[in-house]
């Protein structure tokens, strides 16, 4: 079986798209054209009342009218035919209501990495008509990857990040941050901090990284700072964030989605498959990072 990588990332809902419409949407996905291509989710597998509940689907990418080629055995003529919906490219993913967490396949040349968010976004918002209802793929960051960029920063002068409070996850160090969003009833908090200080920002991120790496357990002695908390929370999945530094005499951007946590699985997978392997990967971030599962709405 040929293998490919599944990049891991959290789905977000706004607006008046919740857990249940967002399934829904999946499972009844609408025809959405744009640009010279047509696209949808095929193939759905539904298993959200299950005691590991997941959905399984395929974005379609697909042509209207597309065109095959054939042999025309009489003339032994290579000829072309029309080939109505001709499917383009496919890939296979797999969304865990619990982890709010999707799996998917980068298709080389088809549907990338950074493509599969977008059509997946326009594709559930279309299902309400765009109208009040936001959907947004945000990679999980791979710590490691992260830190080790981090750390080539001699300095580090800016740090932003956009997030929102999660749901059903929340992660011990970045948790009152999370109180404070929900205190504050808001679906979306922005920091951003710059400085023009020669030893730049005051920032514990790498050692907070570090540490936790170490031990999941890890408790620092006060709660991490409001810019620090929303970095991890942005690289947990729940928003994006930005480092920019300097490296030697060069300014440096690092950014949590350049650092995506994937893994490789079967291009053609049998969804329960895929499933288990997905929550293997979720439950590893979870218990690295010890995150805590609430119950999902």
């Amino acid at each position: 079986m040929k293998r490919g990588r599944y990049y891991l990332s959290r789905v977000i809902k706004l607006g008046e798209l919740n857990q249940s419409r967002l399934l829904d949407a999946i499972a009844k996905a609408p025809v959405v054209p744009i640009g010279e291509f047509v696209w949808t989710i095929t193939d759905v597998t539904d298993r959200r009342s299950a005691t590991s509940p997941y959905v399984f689907g395929n974005l379609a990418k697909f042509s209207r009218q597309g065109t095959v080629k054939l042999v025309d055995e009489p003339t032994k003529q290579q000829v072309e035919a029309v080939a109505p919906n001709l499917l383009e490219a496919s890939a296979p993913f797999v969304y865990l209501p619990e982890f709010s967490g999707i799996a998917f396949l980068h298709v080389w040349n088809g549907i990338q990495e950074d493509v599969f968010p977008r059509r997946f976004k326009a594709i559930i918002e279309a299902a309400y008509d765009n109208f009040f209802v936001d959907c947004t793929i945000e990679p999980v960051a791979d710590y490691r990857a992260f830190l080790e960029k981090l750390s080539s920063l001699n300095k580090i002068t800016e740090l932003s990040a956009r997030v929102h409070p999660p749901n059903p996850l929340f992660g011990r160090l970045w948790g009152s941050l999370d109180k404070y969003v929900k205190r504050r009833q808001a679906t979306e908090v922005a920091i951003r901090e710059t400085t023009d200080s020669s030893k730049g920002l005051s920032t514990e991120l790498v050692k907070l990284i570090e540490r936790i790496l170490e031990n999941p357990k890890y408790q620092p002695k006060s709660e991490p700072d409001i810019t620090d908390a929303a970095m991890l929370m942005a690289a947990d999945g729940y928003g994006h964030g930005k480092a920019v530094g300097i490296e030697g005499d060069t300014e440096v951007v690092v950014r949590t989605a350049e650092s995506q946590k994937s893994f490789l699985f079967e291009k053609e997978p049998e969804p329960e498959m895929l499933a288990t392997a997905a929550r293997m990967h979720f439950e590893r971030v979870s218990e690295e990072r010890d995150e805590g599962v609430q119950n999902f709405v």
